[in-house]
C-alpha cells in the first residue's frame, strides 16, 4: 500500500485527494490531507462579500472533512518542514509523516506589510478584510477610489480590474456614481497580462469612465496625506485605496528551502514534478508556473497529478501532462461578464461581454462545492 500525502487543503489539494480516492482502493493507497484549518473557504466569494452581496454562509465556507471522500484521512495541523530527500513532513502537533508520493498544495500567503503605509489600505484577499472593505464602501459617499497592485504575482490576475468594473455597478445602484472617481493602477503597460483581453477590458473601462494608469507599481502609501506612490515616480491622491497585497509562497516552503524568487516552487511545467523527485508534485499557487495563480489553474493541475499518480501506482505507462490550461470568468457588473479559456500554446482571444458568461460564472460558483472539488468536472 502506497502512502500519498497532500499538504494543503485548498482547491487543488482537495481535488487531487478526491480524484485519487475515487480511483484507488484502500488496499492500494492510504491518502492523507494535511490542512491548517478545518474550514474550506471559497475565495472567489471575497470580492462579492466586499461589495455587500448577501451571500449565504455555505456559499463561502464549509467544513473540509465533508468535502473529502470518506477514504481520505484529514489532519488539521501546521506543516513546519518538508524533507524531500528522506520523504517526510514534520507537523507542529502530529509529528513526522512519511510518504511514497507527496502533493504540495500549500497555496500562497499575503504580506501587505511589505508595502510601507499599508495600514491605510483595504483589500479583499480574506474574509475578514473583505467585510472590513464592505463597511468602508457602505460609508463612502464620494471622492477618489484607487484600486492598485502591491506586487506580482498575485492570486487571480483579473480581480483588480474586475473589482473596478463592479465598483462602477455598485455606485450606480447607490445612485452616487457621478460623485465617485474610480482609478485602476496597473503595474503593466496595459489593463491585463494578455493583450487581446486587455483590449476588451480597456474598452469597457473607458465606457464606464474608469481611469487607468499603466506602469504604476505601488511602492508606498502616505496614510496622512492619502497619497499612493509608484516605483516609477508617479503618485495619486485618494480617499479610499484598495490594494492587492504582495504575495509570497507558504512559510513551510521557504523554510524548507524549496521556494525561489518569493517562495514559489520550481516545477516541470507539464509533469508538475519538483526537480528530479518524481514522487513529489506541486500544484496551484505554490508553483512558479507561468499561469494564473487561481483556483481554475489548480483545478486542472490537480486532475492531471491525480491521474499521473494513479497511473504510476497501477503500472500504466501512459501519463497525462498539464498543457497550462486556465479557464476564467470575469464579472463586469450589470449582469455581463467575459470568458477566457487558454493554455501554454493558445493565448486567449479578445472576449466579448455578455449575459451568457455572467450566467456561466454563477454556475461555477454553485458547481464548485458539488462537482469541481470532487474532480468530476
Amino acid at each position: 500500500m502506497k502512502k500519498i500525502l497532500v499538504v494543503g487543503g485548498g482547491t487543488g489539494g482537495t481535488i487531487v485527494a478526491n480524484v485519487l480516492a475515487r480511483k484507488l482502493s484502500r488496499k492500494e493507497a492510504e491518502i492523507t490531507v494535511v490542512s491548517e484549518s478545518p474550514k474550506h473557504i471559497y475565495q472567489p466569494a471575497f470580492i462579492y462579500t466586499a461589495l455587500g452581496y448577501n451571500l449565504h454562509e455555505r456559499d463561502i465556507v464549509r467544513g473540509e472533512e465533508e468535502l473529502l471522500d470518506k477514504n481520505v484521512k484529514l489532519i488539521i495541523d501546521n506543516a513546519l518542514r518538508i524533507d524531500v530527500e528522506d520523504r517526510y513532513v514534520v507537523l507542529e502537533r502530529t509529528g513526522k509523516l512519511d510518504y511514497d508520493y507527496m502533493v504540495i498544495a500549500t497555496g500562497s500567503r499575503i504580506v501587505p506589510e511589505e508595502v510601507p503605509g499599508y495600514q491605510a489600505t483595504y483589500h479583499f484577499y480574506g474574509l475578514e478584510e473583505a467585510n472590513r472593505l464592505s463597511k468602508a464602501l457602505e460609508e463612502f459617499s464620494g471622492g477618489v477610489i484607487a484600486v492598485g497592485i502591491g506586487g506580482i504575482p498575485y492570486k487571480c490576475p483579473p480581480a483588480p480590474a474586475e473589482f473596478c468594473c463592479l465598483l462602477d455597478y455598485y455606485f450606480t445602484r447607490k445612485k452616487i456614481r457621478d460623485k465617485v472617481e474610480i482609478h485602476y493602477l496597473s503595474p503593466l503597460p496595459r489593463t491585463f497580462p494578455h493583450e487581446a483581453v486587455a483590449e476588451a477590458i480597456t474598452e469597457m473601462m473607458e465606457k464606464k469612465d474608469i481611469h487607468w494608469h499603466p506602469m504604476f507599481n505601488i511602492e508606498s502609501v502616505d496614510p496622512e496625506k492619502r497619497i499612493v506612490y509608484s516605483l516609477e515616480g508617479e503618485s495619486l491622491r485618494f480617499d479610499l485605496l484598495v490594494m492587492v497585497p504582495p504575495h509570497r509562497g507558504a512559510k513551510v516552503v521557504e523554510e524548507s528551502g524549496l521556494g525561489v524568487d518569493g517562495g514559489w516552487i520550481p516545477v516541470d511545467k507539464h509533469a508538475l514534478q519538483y526537480k528530479d523527485y518524481s514522487e513529489v508534485y506541486v500544484i496551484g499557487d505554490a508553483t512558479n508556473l507561468p499561469v494564473s495563480k487561481s483556483g481554475a489553474a489548480a483545478h486542472f493541475e490537480a486532475k492531471v497529478v491525480g491521474d499521473r499518480i494513479y497511473a504510476d501506482i497501477t503500472g500504466k505507462k501512459s501519463k497525462p501532462v498539464y498543457d497550462g490550461r486556465v479557464l476564467c470568468f470575469c464579472d463586469a457588473g450589470f449582469r455581463k461578464a467575459i470568458y477566457m479559456d487558454f493554455n501554454y500554446e493558445k493565448p486567449p482571444r479578445k472576449p466579448r461581454f455578455s449575459y451568457l458568461w455572467y450566467l456561466g460564472k454563477q454556475a461555477v460558483n454553485k458547481l464548485y462545492w458539488s462537482l469541481i472539488l470532487k474532480g468530476i468536472v
